[in-house]
């Protein structure tokens, strides 16, 4: 029953961020149409049959059957419509302010993420501790490829690729994104440096890179307890800092996960340090899914995710969050544009079902998280909508670009033809990225 609640939780509010989102969306298109005085003949929220709404003016303002996007239909908008040249028809206006109609949607959701990163940044932003400090490396997992390469614990990354002295969050970003593809690193060893080539291997539901490496903390502490699960029963408590297990120290939770992965459902010994008190536990290991069902190992309820809190000021938040939107940004071209090169895996690329995972996950962390979410989600419908492949916006400005430079409009005809190609790309992108997304809950997917 509860594993039920917390389904139907994360749809409600799958729904509620989904729906607000593409509201803002065709928001933009629709206030800038009204602006131009462009007949907007239909605001809906879905696609398919009208479910409910109502019609006020020369606009139905409804909700559709298929809550998967939305839409605004404006008079005279698709090049195969039948033309009176009346003047609130869309192509009777001028191209710019078709291009500015065109962009206000993907504008708006980039402005939602901004804003809702500005209020996270300065209300209460939490972001992993290991952030902070510089790349040094705390354990090398085995049969990896940091291991057979021959890095060492305590080793420093000082550049990966064109990054002088990453972070560990850029050095993750890196790895994720350069599955199965040559990364130079610059290593730094006891004050000498020294360059490698590493390639990272697919790994885990969403064949994100993985080199093997984990980041140095100052300690292993468990953030979470998990109900029901061993360590609660065993009496581990959340502040516990493990120390060893089977008289092996464990300095993060990826060490713990490879241990339990040989181990199985041995049982344990784990040392750990409560209030300045060493403490033994046994603890016996049960085989039982993670977040979802493809990720069913050996657990024992503990998690470990030190995090540090700060609340910035009203400049500082804004110029981080112009940051994260940049940021954010160029890892979605570059995941796109590594894909189009068939140099990484569509599966790294979620849908429905992973982002309804993503939501839920980050509601039960929270409102914060669930913003901060949401805000990512915001920026790539915006992004995402800005790609110049025709039926999206960013297909619209290009006919538009093309049709300035040639100073005249393209023939219905060879439109008509491109909208269809369009279409079908994009019916079988979505069925592929569905086709994944359910490809990767299945139990053993790795």
């Amino acid at each position: 029953m509860p594993q039920v609640l917390s389904f139907l939780q994360t749809i409600f509010v799958m729904g509620i961020v989904l729906g607000f989102m593409i509201l803002i969306h065709e928001f933009g298109h629709y206030a800038a149409a009204k602006f131009f005085k462009v007949r907007v003949e239909v605001f809906s929220i879905g696609f398919g049959k009208r479910l409910w709404g109502f019609r006020r003016g020369e606009t139905d303002y409804r909700i559709s059957i298929l809550p998967l996007g939305g839409y605004v239909k404006m008079s005279g908008e698709n090049p195969m419509d039948e033309r009176t040249g009346d003047a609130g028809e869309f192509l009777s206006h001028p191209k710019w302010q078709r291009f500015i109609i065109a962009i206000a949607g993907p504008a708006m959701n980039i402005m939602l993420a901004f804003a809702l990163w500005t209020g996270v940044f300065m209300v209460h932003f939490e972001y992993p501790a290991v952030f902070d400090g510089p790349a040094v490396i705390g354990w090398i997992l085995p049969n990896t490829p940091a291991a057979s390469a021959g890095i060492q614990i305590g080793d420093k990354i000082v550049r990966v690729e064109d990054i002088a002295n990453p972070t560990w969050e850029q050095v993750s970003y890196k790895e994720a994104l350069g599955s199965n593809q040559p990364l130079k690193f610059e290593i730094e060893r006891n004050g000498k440096t020294s360059e490698v080539t590493l390639v990272p291997q697919p790994a885990g539901r969403n064949q994100m890179g993985d080199l093997g490496w984990v980041p140095k903390e100052p300690a292993f502490i468990a953030t979470m307890i998990e109900p029901g699960m061993p360590a609660e029963k065993a009496g581990l408590k959340v502040g516990d800092e493990i120390m060893t297990v089977n008289g092996q120290q464990i300095p993060a939770l990826a060490v713990l996960v490879d241990t339990l992965s040989r181990t199985k459902d041995q049982p344990l010994d784990i040392v750990v340090r409560r209030n300045g008190q060493v403490m033994n536990f046994r603890v016996t290991p049960v085989l039982s899914p993670g977040r979802i069902a493809a990720e069913t190992r050996y657990r024992i309820g503990l998690a470990s995710a030190p995090t540090k809190v700060v609340s910035l000021p009203f400049g500082e938040a804004v110029r981080k969050s112009a940051a994260e939107c940049k940021k954010n940004s160029l890892l979605i071209l570059e995941l796109l544009q590594k894909m189009v090169e068939r140099k990484v895996s569509i599966r790294q690329v979620d849908g429905p079902i992973g982002i309804g995972s993503a939501v839920g996950s980050a509601a039960r962390q929270g409102l914060t998280q669930l913003l901060f979410v949401s805000a990512i989600i915001s920026l790539n419908l915006g992004v995402f909508n800005l790609l110049p492949i025709p039926i999206l916006d960013g297909g619209v400005i290009l006919l538009l670009f093309i049709e300035g430079l040639m100073q005249r409009d393209i023939s219905l005809r060879i439109k008509e033809r491109i909208y269809q190609a369009a279409f079908v790309f994009l019916v079988l992108f979505a069925v592929t990225v569905i086709y994944n997304d359910i490809i990767k809950q299945l139990p053993g997917t790795q």
